[in-house]
Order: structure tokens, then sequence, then C-alpha cells
């Protein structure tokens, strides 16, 4: 979207203390940050705690993040261009952020609205207080279940768990497999060890994995000006943060392909969200492991968005990938974080909200609430994709593989250190996050008119309504090239274009 197609501005203004932070976790030179300016709108994202502070630095690191690199690899300017070394101003509107951060909501395919959440996940009281389900898969809704020793009846299961304490569903869930936490205060997650342990840790985690060559970056075109062009991206993530990264990628250029094994269940409305501008395959990694050491051959970048040590056993470590593949950026993304006691659980947002603290933030009357957005799950994809940007940048100076790693539960504590409240809370979200998900929720103000981030496109999934992405900068990208289409409909190999990205070290 250009100056002249955006809705009417709110009040200008410079980065302020979050953007700050947040570039300043990416190793980014503090003098670029005067390239930013932001559009404020009151009304986006309300809560209590600074969710849209907090959602707007996560956007306008990731859209400096790739003006930065577009500075970097732009070509000559043409005839009757002016030559533009320097990095393309950013602008961020919290408008379009807002839009965004809800984007599974503006979905809608031939006019059908997705539905987000199962009926089994949601809050429920326990003996002592409350805990968090999430059932969404099939899986984790079986592991739930025999957990708990009971029917799908949300009656028999909310009967089951009125007889337990909070703690012991936590552990008797998780035991089995399954998804549970208890719901905790600030200052009961503060207390805890994982929180201990996250809160030690740097919002963005950087560093090398060996000393290869530095990496040559190839000239790319400035019409539009796409950072990551012809860059070779291997997505192994899923849900919301991971693919949100990789979407981001997919819009500045990068050639993403998503892989997922065969047996393990996807939800289409989901993968239609945040499958745009990638091609999506299936692939067994111990049997077409083949395959995948070519597709491996000449990836620039891999993100990672499974449990921490779960592709460990597959050779698929970033020191490991680093050794068959020098050169690339290994990205990795968890939800409790890759240590401590929680650092091999499983997790989604939602869980995160609840043990440490935000839900209690949010909620009203002693019942527990949400935030108006997954913010943590977008805002940590935003922040991974900004961090593969920052990375590829700095090979091309100092070389060397590179990981970085971002976990939910770090950008929890980064919302959580702003928890004085800012604004009232734009209505009770209490029931959203109590009652069953099949009941949409409001979506939250974006300044303006929320249609004014909105765009529409034919797929072979039908017509999409959706969310444009929020990253902008001058002469970026408007719009993802392609539409996401059927999940694991595409062959596991990399496009046929030609590769102009970069010359990785060997």
């Amino acid at each position: 979207m250009t100056d002249t197609d955006r809705p009417s501005p709110g009040s200008f203004v410079g980065p302020g203390p979050g953007l700050t932070a947040a570039w300043s976790s990416l190793g980014g030179d503090p003098a670029l940050l005067a390239r930013v300016t932001t559009v404020e709108r009151s009304e986006a994202l309300p809560a209590r705690l600074p969710v849209r502070e907090v959602a707007r630095a996560c956007v306008g690191a990731c859209a400096l993040a790739a003006a930065e690199l577009g500075a970097r690899r732009a070509g000559p300017a043409r005839p009757g261009r002016p030559p533009g070394p320097g990095v393309p101003a950013v602008r961020v509107d919290d408008g379009a952020v807002a839009a965004a951060f809800v984007s599974e909501r503006h979905l809608l395919v031939d006019g059908r609205a997705p539905v987000s959440f199962a009926p089994l996940s949601r809050f429920w009281r326990t003996a002592d207080g409350w805990v968090r389900t999430h059932a969404n898969y099939p899986h984790h809704r079986a592991r739930l279940l025999a957990a708990l020793g009971t029917s799908d009846d949300p009656e028999k299961v909310a009967a089951a768990l009125a007889e337990r304490s909070a703690a012991e569903v936590e552990e008797t869930v998780y035991a089995a497999g399954g998804l549970a936490v208890a719901l905790r205060t600030p200052a009961e997650w503060a207390a805890h060890e994982q929180a201990a342990t996250v809160a030690r840790r740097p919002l963005v985690e950087r560093g090398w994995l060996d000393s290869a060559p530095a990496r040559t970056l190839t000239p790319v075109d400035r019409d539009p000006l796409l950072p990551a062009a012809g860059l070779r991206v291997l997505d192994l993530t899923r849900v919301v943060a991971g693919p949100v990264a990789t979407r981001t990628l997919a819009l500045l250029g990068a050639d993403v392909l998503r892989l997922d094994p065969p047996g393990l269940p996807e939800l289409s409305d989901q993968h239609t969200d945040t499958g745009f501008g990638k091609r999506s395959a299936l692939l067994d990694l111990p049997a077409g492991r083949d395959t995948f050491e070519e597709l491996l051959a000449a990836a620039d970048v891999v993100v990672t968005g499974y449990r921490p040590g779960s592709l460990d056993r597959l050779g698929l470590s970033p020191e490991a990938l680093a050794e068959r593949r020098p050169g690339v950026v290994v990205a990795q993304l968890s939800a409790w974080g890759a240590y401590g006691p929680w650092g091999g659980r499983r997790g989604f947002d939602s869980l995160v909200q609840a043990a440490t603290g935000i839900a209690v933030s949010e909620g009203s009357a002693g019942r527990p609430g949400a935030l108006p957005a997954q913010a943590l799950d977008h805002g940590t994809g935003y922040l991974l994709a900004a961090a593969v940007l920052r990375a590829l940048a700095e090979q091309a100076d100092e070389g060397g593989s590179r990981f970085v790693r971002l976990a939910l539960a770090r950008t929890a504590a980064w919302l959580l250190e702003g928890a004085a409240p800012t604004r009232a809370p734009g209505g009770d979200r209490t029931a959203a996050a109590l009652g069953h998900a099949s009941t949409p929720t409001p979506v939250p103000a974006a300044g303006g008119s929320a249609a004014d981030w909105l765009t529409e496109t034919d797929s072979a999934l039908g017509r999409l309504r959706y969310a444009r992405s929020p990253v902008s900068f001058t002469g970026g990208p408007r719009d993802w090239g392609r539409p996401p289409g059927p999940w694991g409909a595409d062959a596991a190999r990399w496009g046929t274009g030609p590769v102009t990205g970069s010359r990785p070290g060997r």
C-alpha cells in the first residue's frame, strides 16, 4: 500500500521505547531508527497491557530489518530514478498492525468465516482455580480426554476438572502428551523456575554456528524492492508464530517451501491464513531423507517451530544443519524457551497467556481474560522474520552460519514489563476466553474501518478475503506474489525460477 491509498492518518510519531528495545535485541544500528515513522491510532488493540505498543514494535523492527537488507541489495538506479543507497523510509500504521494481528479472524473463504478454537480449547474451573486447555488438534484432544478419563462432552470435562487442582491437571495432562496449564498471576509466574530462566535470556537470542565465509548478496530490482528475493527458506513450522514469520519472508521475495509430516494433521483455515506466498509439501523425513538433504543443500534459511529437541533426534539441530550446509541461517521458535524445566514442553499462545499472568492481567471479577489478539504468536513471528533478515545482513559483513532463537514466553515477559495499565480494556474479553470458541469474538478496532486493511483474491481454495501485511517501507511490496494453495499439495522441491539471492560461503 502506498502513501496515496492509505486511509487518513492518525497522529504521527517517531520510534518509541518498544521499537528501540526490539531493534537493539536484533543487533541493529540505532541510527536507523530515525527511518521509522509511526501512525498511532488509539483504538487499535485495546488492552490493559501495552499490546498496541509491543505489536507496533515487532512490526516496525521487521520492516526496518527488511529495509536495511533491501538497501544492501538494491541495484543501480534506473534511468530517470535518483540513486538510493540509503535505507528506505519505514512506516508503521497501528491500523494495519491491528488488522494483521487478528488476520485469522478477518479471513473469509468464499464468504465463510473460519472457526479458530475447538470447544474444548478454553478456560475451565478447577477445585482451586482455573486451567487453560488446548485441544484444536485431534491428537491433543484425544490425549486430554485420556488424561481426564472422560468423554468429549463439555459438561463431563468440566465435572472432571472441577474435582482436581489446577496443578494436578497441568501435570497429568502434560504427562499424557496433552496441553493444559494452570492459571497463574504475574507474581506466581515470576516465582516459577521457568520464568526465571526465560528472564535471563535476551528477547532475541543470536549467535554463530561456525566461521563460514561471508555471504555474497546479489543485486535485486527496486520495483518493488524485495529484500529476500531469491533466498530459499525451508519452513518447518506449524500453527501461527512460525508460519507468520515465513509468510513475511515470502512477502519480501523469498522462495518459501513449507514441509509437514504426512501423519500430522493441520487445520485447513489456519494453513490458509498463514500460507500466503508459500508452497506446501508433505515429506516423511525418515523415508524421504535424500529429498530433504537435496533441499537443505540449496537452502539459505531453515525455520523450525517444533518442540525443542524434537528435531535434534532427526539430525536437524542448528549445529548439524550448519555442518551439512555451511552459511545457513537457522531460526528456532518455541513456546516456553529451549531451556529450563519446561524447555521440552509443547505450548501455544493461549497457554502462555494463562501461565505467565497475562490472562489474570486482562481478566476481571476473578475471571481470566485474554489479549485482544494472539499477540504473542504474531509479535514473535514478526520478530523471528526480522532476526532472519538481520542475520542475513550481518553475514554479508562478517560471515558465519548463524542461529536466532525466540520464545513466546520471552515475548510475554517483555509485554509484562509494561504491566502498568496504559488504558482501559475495550470491553470485557473474559467471555471470549471462557466460552466456546465457535462463537466469533469481536475484531478489535483497527483505527477507522478494518476494511481499510483488507483485500481479496481468487485462489485454488476459493475467493479469499484477508488482511494485508503491515510490513511497509518505501518501494517495498504491497502484497504477496501468490495466494495460498491446499495444504501439502506441492512437490517437495524448490521453485523453478532463477535463484539470485545469495551465494553462501562454502
